[in-house]
């Protein structure tokens, strides 16, 4: 049996009476082997390392993660190249949790059950399927729980009560709550205030379950929600990838720099 070392990062960072610290970027950004580099970068400060698959037609990902897809998919990464990246990340020193988040066509033309096997292998903790809601799910979030794999669901401002309910009595230990009905990276639509009032909602349906915000978190905002169980920015790290190759910049460096930044504004 795994240890669920998602939980167990939760668990640290409440320890330290602050929230979890997700990052997200696409694997293959700019590079194969920078995509892994800035893994180690953020590892040094963030607690949970979400990596996306680089998808051409994305449903939920913003302008920034798009050129990042882009970069990558320009690149030729592929499926074993992502599985690779992990597994390479997994043997360093700093290596944290990994959650793989992408779109369901990726992991069905692959094959169910050969995907969750070489995640096991690879040593994949978490999976987020933006496009596999509940009922949906149900066979899938089962096999990943067979094979000791987190299956993280996702719940939305539009998510009805009776519905949250059951996505959270089917969730394994984390949800993933989306703070405003946008894609990715866009400028927050309603006040902290309000999102953490919708997310005290989601809490209160199980107070057992880490429940973590994604959607608009820059280092601007992130202050203001210190007391949820985690936050997740993705957008902004890729922004800053961007922004390192525009102006020939080192990527680490500058990454590191904003890692540090979002880890200090919340403790």
């Amino acid at each position: 049996m795994r240890p669920n070392t998602i939980k167990n990062a939760f668990e640290f960072a409440e320890s330290e009476n602050r929230p979890a610290l997700l990052s997200y970027t696409v694997a293959g950004d700019n590079s194969k082997s920078n995509s892994l580099k800035i893994l180690k970068s953020l590892s040094k400060y963030v607690d949970i390392c979400e990596l996306g698959f680089p998808h051409n037609t994305p449903i939920a990902d913003g302008g920034q993660i798009q050129t990042s897809s882009y970069r990558s998919l320009k690149n030729g990464t592929k499926i074993k190249d992502v599985f690779n990246i992990v597994k390479m990340f997994k043997k360093g020193k700093l290596s944290k949790p990994i959650i793989l988040m992408g779109y369901y066509n990726i992991i069905f033309q692959y094959g169910e059950s050969k995907f969750i096997k070489m995640c096991k292998a690879s040593g994949v903790d978490g999976i987020i399927v933006v496009d596999l809601p509940w009922p949906e799910n149900i066979n899938f979030s089962k096999l990943c729980k067979k094979n000791y794999i987190e299956f993280v669901q996702l719940i939305s401002p539009t998510t009805s009560t009776s519905r949250a309910k059951k996505i959270i009595k089917s969730s394994h230990s984390m949800i993933y709550y989306i703070s405003m009905l946008s894609t990715t990276g866009g400028r927050l639509k309603t006040t902290p205030k309000e999102i953490k009032n919708n997310y005290l909602k989601i809490k209160k349906l199980s107070k057992k379950k880490n429940c973590v915000i994604g959607f608009g978190i820059t280092k601007d905002n992130i202050a203001s929600f210190k007391t949820v169980d985690g936050l997740v920015v993705g957008s902004q790290i890729c922004r800053e990838i961007s922004n390192s190759i525009k102006n020939k910049q080192k990527i680490t460096k500058n990454v590191d720099k904003l890692a540090k930044i979002l880890k200090r504004r919340i403790i």
